[in-house]
């Protein structure tokens, strides 16, 4: 039996430009992190007598004789792409609840490709899992999301990750101090708009996009720079919720089902209570608002909206993990 622990990532700016239809032309650029909200991935090579080949437990619990048959799209295909025919069961428990914005079906895509990599003994770069990951997604299952989720996932620790015109990745971690980390994670609130999405469809708009997007998702890439100069130096902190709302303000410009009249009421509302600025995480619609907010602020905002469940977050720098390999199989 193998167990991955992979976290969840949250991205600050510069999402949009990890989209083919992007960054195959123009390049793309943003800062995500991994942090300490987790989905766990059991795989279990079975081992005599069953009565059905596969077992998939997520939402539902699927039990099937052929591959074509599993109704979850991640687990059919990865176990088509690593050749997997024996008895196995694949059993997934997330922190998080999936469409919400903190890139859900990526740590699962991930976590699942890291698994069924030790389960045939092969020791994968944090790299070459994410590639998968992102393969099965974007490549095999045509889902119109970027690769952004697949590479904080996989690397953990807050990255620029680049996009290139051909096609390759890198990933290149920020050197923030320790109390430059310390003081990022504190100053951010996570509130939930008690709205779940498809983020494929809610990016679908985004994958035909016209001149008139490029030109925000352009704006939105050039916050990037400043964002690290921030991060590195720790001068002018303050000026990142500022950056998280101009980079909110383009999104919405490039993909008006980005939001909505509820998203728009509840992130106008923290503004005035005190809040630096935020966004919607992930392909926006619903999931989570990130904010920016001093502790005290953070306090008015949750009695303000003791409705909304929040959280706040630690930032994790391990990256999927295999937390359990029992090698007697």
């Amino acid at each position: 039996m193998l167990i991955t622990r992979t976290p969840y990532r949250i991205s600050f700016v510069g999402g949009g430009t990890d989209i083919k239809s992007y960054y195959k032309k123009f390049g793309g650029k943003v800062i995500s992190t991994s942090i300490n909200k987790f989905l766990y991935v059991i795989v279990k090579k079975q081992i005599g007598f069953v009565k059905y080949k596969y077992r998939v437990n997520w939402s539902k619990i699927e039990f099937c004789n052929k591959i074509d048959d599993i109704k979850n799209p991640i687990a059919r295909e990865a176990l088509k792409y690593f050749k997997i025919d024996f008895p196995i069961e694949i059993t997934t428990i997330a922190d998080i609840p999936a469409n919400t914005g903190l890139g859900s079906s990526s740590a699962f895509a991930v976590g699942l490709v890291h698994a069924l990599f030790s389960l045939k003994n092969i020791r994968a770069t944090k790299h070459e899992i994410a590639i998968v990951a992102a393969k099965i997604e974007i490549d095999i299952l045509k889902r119109n999301i970027g690769k952004q989720d697949h590479f904080a996932s996989s690397y953990g620790g807050i990255n620029i990750i680049e996009f290139k015109k051909n096609d390759t990745v890198e990933v290149n971690p920020i050197p923030i101090s320790l109390q430059n980390r310390h003081k990022l994670q504190k100053n951010l609130i996570f509130l939930y708009t008690d709205i779940t999405r498809d983020a494929s469809k809610i990016l679908k708009n985004q994958i035909t996009a016209k001149d008139e997007k490029y030109l925000y998702l352009n704006k939105i890439k050039n916050l990037v720079i400043e964002l690290e100069n921030i991060l590195i130096t720790g001068k002018n902190f303050d000026r990142i919720g500022e950056l998280l709302h101009l980079n909110w303000i383009y999104k919405k410009k490039i993909n008006y089902q980005a939001t909505s009249q509820n998203i728009d009421r509840l992130y106008k509302k923290s503004l005035k209570i005190g809040s630096k600025g935020g966004k919607i995480l992930g392909a926006g619609g619903g999931g989570f608002l990130m904010l920016y907010a001093s502790q005290k602020i953070q306090t008015e905002l949750q009695s303000k909206f003791i409705s909304k469940n929040s959280f706040n977050i630690k930032i994790d720098t391990a990256g999927t993990r295999l937390t359990y390999y029992d090698h007697d199989f």
